[in-house]
């Protein structure tokens, strides 16, 4: 019995390099599956394969950026040569634009938002499905990051609040066409403090809590994940901590943006 239940899976991670996916990598590792994992940055994957040096398993560390097509087909010539077809895979990798009004972002910086987090998505999807089609996995979980801002609207942040609306409907179409026992969900992580938060929310993102402790939580609610969710809009909830005490907070629920400065509920 794997640490934390259940069999040993082959999971796929994009962005592992830091944030949400270094931290979900981590542990998943920790509780003794096989992580295959991608990041534009070569340095943040050499320091992760050292953080992985406890581990048995043959983890997978590969230098991609899945805005590449080229990138993510190569990614998936080297998963079948090397005989790891994933049975979890957590399209992670995203980016967000800088705080600005629309009108006011520049052509290059939404672009970027959409081909990271959109055509980004799409590419491991385009990739990887048939893979796991091919390898006949049972049981199989394709988990798209969303935002509460998928599933609502804020100011200066409009690129990445439609590339996270884009997820939302990409994943259920995209339910509706995979074989019985593959699902995809698009999942809401929550507010957690990391870079991309701290770019738009700047101090504030500190009363959240670290990728650390949201991974623990996440690590299980994916590995519970069955083809029965296939097609579900999934939150995971996080605590916002104050100094003297925390509460269970969704992102959907956080006030929006005025002038650039977050008003907390």
């Amino acid at each position: 019995m794997m640490n934390g239940g259940g069999r040993r899976r082959i999971v796929l991670i994009t962005g592992v390099g830091k944030g949400l996916g270094r931290a979900l990598a981590l542990e998943l590792a920790h509780r003794g599956h096989t992580i295959i994992g991608c990041s534009r940055s070569q340095d943040n994957l050499n320091s992760l394969q050292s953080q992985l040096s406890f581990s048995s398993s043959n983890h997978l560390l590969l230098n991609a950026d899945v805005s590449s097509n080229e990138n993510v087909q190569e990614m998936a010539r080297v998963v079948m040569d090397n005989r790891s077809v994933p049975d979890i895979i957590v399209n992670n990798a995203g980016t967000i634009n800088k705080n600005n009004k629309i009108w006011e972002v520049p052509p290059e910086d939404f672009d970027a938002v959409m081909d990271t987090n959109v055509k980004g998505t799409a590419n491991v999807l385009r990739h990887f499905i048939p893979l796991m089609i091919a390898a006949k996995k049972m049981e199989a979980v394709i988990v798209n990051m969303s935002s509460g801002w998928g599933r609502s609207g804020a100011a200066l942040v409009s690129p990445y609040c439609a590339s996270k609306w884009a997820i939302e409907g990409l994943s259920k179409s995209v339910a509706k066409e995979v074989p019985e026992g593959i699902a995809v969900v698009a999942l809401n992580p929550g507010v957690i403090n990391t870079d991309m938060l701290a770019s738009c929310f700047g101090p504030s993102a500190l009363l959240y809590q670290q990728p650390q402790a949201w991974a623990l939580k996440a690590a299980t609610m994916i590995l519970n994940l069955t083809p029965a969710d296939n097609g579900a809009s999934l939150t995971e909830y996080v605590a916002l901590d104050d100094g003297q005490s925390s509460r269970e907070m969704n992102f959907a629920s956080l006030s929006s943006f005025e002038t650039g400065k977050l008003f907390l509920p």
